[in-house]
């Protein structure tokens, strides 16, 4: 039996920021990273600032660990082209504004960037993909490391430790079969469900802290209010689609006529025009009677 919980996007701006709810978000990331994430201070950031008009889209978080990385979550509803650029650009920014002035680069900080996607991001049958930098030499073929002294200095194993890693996770792809402790939150992620049987760290207390039955009336009258933003700006998307499919039908159907309408002056049977263009026998037959000929 599944509990229905707030949605992991509001609950990132309303609820996750709490010092009490921490072990929700250390839980996703611990399953994620492969590790046991502690959070030492959630950062502010353009997604988790509260404002009269946040009918937005996107949703997103950035949070210190322990160990003075960073990690950006970020959820986005709506299709982007440009998505891969702005994970880019994000990672780069918080690069930029997490260092000193005068501190040796050696001091960049790690930054991880977590994606979860309720669209199909680029091309790919898998639901979770994770990205790192490495260099290959174009010869020999070996990943070039790193030195004694390099990992005593920054205290990383591989080159790539040093390079921000990023992961996307595309909800609409998981086919809501839970295979294992990773599965289980992308599940939750996709349904705002959480299974009796799940055992996946932060789970347990998200059960207990996202129970929508369970919210203050503020916390209620705000939930509801945003999912009506949800469900409006999903509205709204969903017309424009259908405006522009509407209209690409009749610039289709403008361009067949004419080319009938060009067919029949060259002499082509009604019938040949219709097969040609795709037109009902009937359209054809009123262009025809429309230029005054006799087919």
């Amino acid at each position: 039996m599944a509990k229905k919980l707030v949605r992991f996007d509001w609950a990132m701006k309303r609820l996750l920021r709490n010092k009490a709810n921490f072990d929700i978000l250390e839980g996703f990331l611990s399953e994620l990273l492969y590790e046991d994430f502690k959070i030492k201070q959630i950062l502010e950031s353009e997604g988790n600032k509260e404002a009269e008009n946040d009918k937005f889209n996107r949703v997103d978080i950035l949070v210190e660990n322990k160990k003075g990385e960073l990690v950006i979550v970020e959820i986005q509803n709506t299709r982007e082209a440009d998505y891969f650029q702005r994970m880019l650009y994000g990672t780069a920014k918080v690069i930029v504004e997490h260092i000193a002035e005068g501190q040796p680069y050696s001091q960049v900080k790690k930054v991880y960037s977590v994606n979860i996607v309720y669209f199909d991001l680029g091309q790919g049958d898998d639901y979770v993909y994770r990205g790192t930098t490495t260099f290959v030499g174009i010869h020999s073929n070996h990943e070039m490391e790193l030195s004694e002294k390099q990992k005593a200095l920054f205290k990383k194993i591989s080159v790539s430790d040093l390079y921000p890693e990023y992961y996307v996770i595309k909800t609409n792809r998981f086919n809501e079969v839970a295979k294992d402790t990773l599965d289980e939150w992308i599940y939750f992620l996709k349904t705002a469900e959480i299974k009796d049987e799940f055992t996946a760290k932060g789970l347990k207390s998200a059960s207990q802290k996202l129970d929508i039955l369970k919210l203050d009336p503020a916390d209620r009258k705000e939930y509801d209010r945003y999912m009506e933003g949800q469900r409006s700006d999903a509205s709204f998307v969903e017309t424009v689609k259908m405006e522009i499919t509407s209209a690409v039908n009749e610039a289709l159907k403008s361009r067949d006529e004419e080319i009938a309408e060009n067919m029949l002056r060259k002499g082509a049977t009604i019938e040949f025009a219709a097969e040609i263009t795709g037109l009902p026998i009937q359209t054809v037959q009123e262009i025809a009677a429309k230029l005054g000929l006799d087919r």
